[in-house]
């Protein structure tokens, strides 16, 4: 089996990550790294180091791994697609409409991947959006409040923040997206599995927390088949807690998940993808990376799926069966 050449644009905290990760596999070569600052590239090889992102594709890289920012996909998206897989770790690029459609009209020779990053249940909400069943969904973050890297109206509201946790927006996930382009990938990836409601109709709210010391929280609350009106509908509320430092973007449970999804990245066909009365209730707690003793381990709970009384499996589970492939 051959080698994957990978090339990664940006060399942040992920960038790092991914680059000392994926050279210590035998069955990778990284072809060449990417910065907008070169000297965060001293110690690379002067081989891998590409100082000129016009010349990626003299590298003949494979996949081509964006980390970097979304301005990066605005200005190289479609030609990176013309050489080579393109992964866009920045999703929140695609909430530019016109954009979203040029990539996909590119993506013919090679696949575009999006990635799952800090979304939990992706698949499952893109299974619900598959077969039109998908309602409503809402992404609510909440972080430390220096860990928001905002523009505009919401720096402004978020440098007035002192001791109170703060809803700094509440809205659709595309206005958002302008204003917190580093922070809110996850709702863009879920906007991405929710297709059937898109950047327009996915909720996503942030909030800052001077209090929040040891976590990122992104809680997605899912409306599924039923009647919403009667409080009938399929509910799934997940509330991820994910351990990170103060001032950082990135939780550490995310930084896993990216590489899983770069190393799954691959062998697709060109296109893009991504990879109590009346309920049963079914909690899943899952405890991750972190020190349980401390409390600062990873950890993600619930599920409701409506039901009547009686049967043994739940209505929505019933399509699940039905999406299964």
């Amino acid at each position: 089996m051959s080698r994957r050449r990978i090339g990664i644009v940006g060399f942040g905290n992920i960038g790092k990550f991914l680059f000392e990760k994926l050279k210590a596999r035998d069955d990778i070569d990284i072809v060449f790294v990417w910065n907008r600052t070169c000297s965060a590239l001293q110690g690379i090889s002067d081989a891998v180091v590409l100082k000129n992102l016009d010349d990626f594709a003299s590298r003949s890289a494979d996949l081509i791994v964006e980390v970097a920012h979304p301005n990066i996909t605005k200005a190289y998206g479609c030609k990176f697609l013309e050489e080579a897989d393109y992964f866009i770790g920045s999703p929140t690029a695609l909430s530019d409409e016109d954009l979203e459609i040029d990539l996909r009209k590119a993506a013919t020779k090679h696949s575009l991947y999006v990635p799952a990053g800090a979304l939990w249940g992706g698949e499952d909400i893109k299974k619900m959006a598959d077969t039109g069943s998908l309602q409503g969904l809402k992404v609510t973050m909440t972080k430390h409040t220096t860990s928001f890297k905002l523009q505009g109206e919401l720096k402004d509201k978020n440098d007035l923040v002192t001791n109170t946790s703060t809803v700094l927006y509440e809205g659709p996930v595309r206005d958002l997206c302008p204003l917190a382009p580093n922070n809110v990938n996850t709702m863009a990836a879920a906007a991405i599995a929710a297709h059937n409601l898109g950047f327009d109709k996915v909720q996503g709210s942030i909030v800052s927390d001077p209090g929040l010391l040891n976590w990122h929280i992104v809680e997605i609350d899912v409306i599924g088949p039923g009647d919403v009106d009667e409080g009938t509908a399929f509910h799934c509320k997940t509330v991820r807690k994910n351990p990170a430092q103060i001032g950082h973007v990135t939780g550490n449970a995310t930084y896993m998940s990216f590489l899983s999804s770069v190393l799954a990245a691959h062998g697709k066909e060109s296109g893009d993808h991504y990879r109590l009365l009346n309920w049963h209730i079914v909690e899943i707690d899952v405890i991750g990376p972190g020190d349980v003793d401390k409390g600062t381990a990873f950890t993600r709970t619930v599920r409701k799926n409506r039901v009547r009384i009686g049967p043994v499996t739940g209505n929505v589970t019933y399509w699940s069966f039905k999406c299964f492939r």
